[in-house]
C-alpha cells in the first residue's frame, strides 16, 4: 500500500515489513514457512545482507536488516519476486501475493534503537491476538493505568512467545542453535549477553507494552535520535524548517498510493475526476500529498500533471476548511488516511 522514501545507506539498519494482499494469509503451512527461511538464507549470501530478527506471522512478516552495501530495496525486492514466484506456482494461482511494497524503516545504529528494533520485532507473536490486549489496554498497561497480568496470564504469555517456532527469538533467547545465517552477537552484545536478553523482552510482555520509541512505527520513513534525524532529512535532501522533524518522517507517501487509495474509496479512476474544479476527490488527493509525501506544493503540482502551486495550495486550504462542517468528508478522509498504513500487528 504505502511506500515510504527508500533510503540505501552503507552500514543501514532497517526494520522490514510486508503484508499479503488484502490482508490475506502468505503462509498457509509449514512449508512456507520454511521455504521463507530458506530464501532469507540465500538472500544474505546474495546481497551480503545481515539478518538480525524475523517474525513471520499468517499475514505479514517483520525483519530486522544491516545493510553493508546499501542495498536493502534490491534484496527485498528480490526476496518478495522470489517467494511470490515460488508461492503462485505451488498453488496454481497468479496475481500479486503481498499488497503493495513493502515498508523500510531506517533506525537509528547508535544507542538502543536497533536493540529495541529486535524487541518489537520478537513481540509480534503476542502483540495482539495472545495478549488478549486491545490498543488501549495496551497504552494503559504501559502507563501503569490497569491492573498487571496475574501469574497464570503471565506464564501463558510468556509460553506463547518461547513456544513461536518462526521468529528469531528462540536463537536469541538460547532455546535452539543460531543458523549461521542469523546475526544475534550484535544485539546480544548490546543486551548485556542471552539471559539479559531474554529478560528484556519478558519485561515487556509481562507489561504487553512495545518499546519506548516504536509503540507507532507505521508510516515512518526513520526512527532514532534528534541528530539521526537531521542527518537522514540532509541525506535526502527534503529539509523543511516550517514541519517539525518528527512529524516530516511520518510523510513518507507516494502520490501514485494515495491516488490508488482516493481511487478505491470513490468508486472512479483518477482520470475521470482529476480534472473537475472542486471535485472532493481531486483535493483529498491533493490535501493528503500534501500532508503525507513530503512534497512541497510545486513539486505536487508537477506529479499531478502540472498544476501551478498556487492552486494546489488554495485547493488544500479549501478542502481543509471544508473538513470542519463536513462529518462525511471527514469520515472518508479518516479512512483513507488509516487505508495508508502497511503493517497491522
Amino acid at each position: 500500500m504505502t511506500r515510504p522514501l527508500r533510503i540505501d545507506v552503507e552500514g543501514g539498519w532497517y526494520h522490514i515489513a510486508a503484508r499479503g494482499t488484502e490482508r490475506r494469509a502468505i503462509f498457509k503451512d509449514t512449508s512456507d514457512y520454511r521455504h521463507f527461511l530458506e530464501l532469507l538464507e540465500e538472500m544474505t549470501g546474495r546481497y551480503g545482507v545481515e539478518m538480525h530478527a524475523y517474525a513471520l506471522m499468517v499475514n505479514h512478516y517483520h525483519l530486522l536488516i544491516r545493510t553493508p552495501g546499501a542495498n536493502a530495496s534490491a534484496a527485498i525486492q528480490w526476496l518478495n519476486v522470489s517467494y511470490s514466484v515460488w508461492f503462485n506456482k505451488k498453488r496454481n494461482r497468479v496475481g500479486h501475493v503481498f499488497q503493495g511494497r513493502f515498508t523500510s524503516v531506517l533506525i537509528d545504529g547508535e544507542g538502543s534503537w536497533a536493540l529495541n528494533a529486535s524487541v518489537y520485532v520478537h513481540l509480534n507473536p503476542v502483540r495482539t491476538g495472545l495478549y488478549g490486549l486491545g490498543k488501549a489496554e495496551n497504552r494503559a498497561e504501559g502507563k501503569g493505568l490497569s491492573v498487571l497480568p496475574g501469574r497464570e496470564e503471565l506464564k501463558r504469555r510468556l509460553k506463547a512467545l518461547r513456544d513461536y517456532k518462526w521468529s528469531s527469538l528462540p536463537a536469541y533467547a538460547g532455546y535452539e542453535k543460531v543458523p549461521g545465517w542469523l546475526t544475534t552477537e550484535e544485539l546480544l552484545h548490546r543486551a548485556g549477553g542471552v539471559d539479559a536478553y531474554r529478560k528484556y523482552v519478558n519485561s515487556h510482555v509481562t507489561r504487553g507494552v512495545d518499546p519506548e520509541g516504536l509503540e507507532d512505527i507505521r508510516g515512518l520513513c526513520a526512527l532514532g535520535a534528534r541528530k539521526f534525524q537531521d542527518r537522514v532529512k540532509k541525506l535526502v535532501g527534503r529539509v523543511s524548517q516550517e514541519q517539525p522533524s518528527r512529524k516530516w518522517l511520518r510523510r513518507c507517501v507516494d502520490v501514485e498510493d494515495i491516488i490508488r487509495v482516493v481511487e478505491e474509496k470513490r468508486g472512479e479512476a483518477w482520470k475521470q475526476f482529476s480534472q473537475r474544479h472542486g471535485d472532493w476527490g481531486r483535493e483529498l488527493v491533493l490535501y493528503m500529498a500534501r500532508k503525507r509525501s513530503g512534497l512541497t506544493l510545486r513539486q505536487i503540482g508537477e506529479k499531478l500533471g502540472g498544476l501551478d502551486y498556487k492552486t494546489v495550495g488554495k485547493a488544500v486550504q479549501r478542502f481543509e476548511k471544508s473538513l470542519g462542517s463536513d462529518a462525511e468528508r471527514r469520515a472518508q478522509t479518516r479512512k483513507c488516511l488509516n487505508e495508508l498504513s502497511l503493517v497491522e500487528t
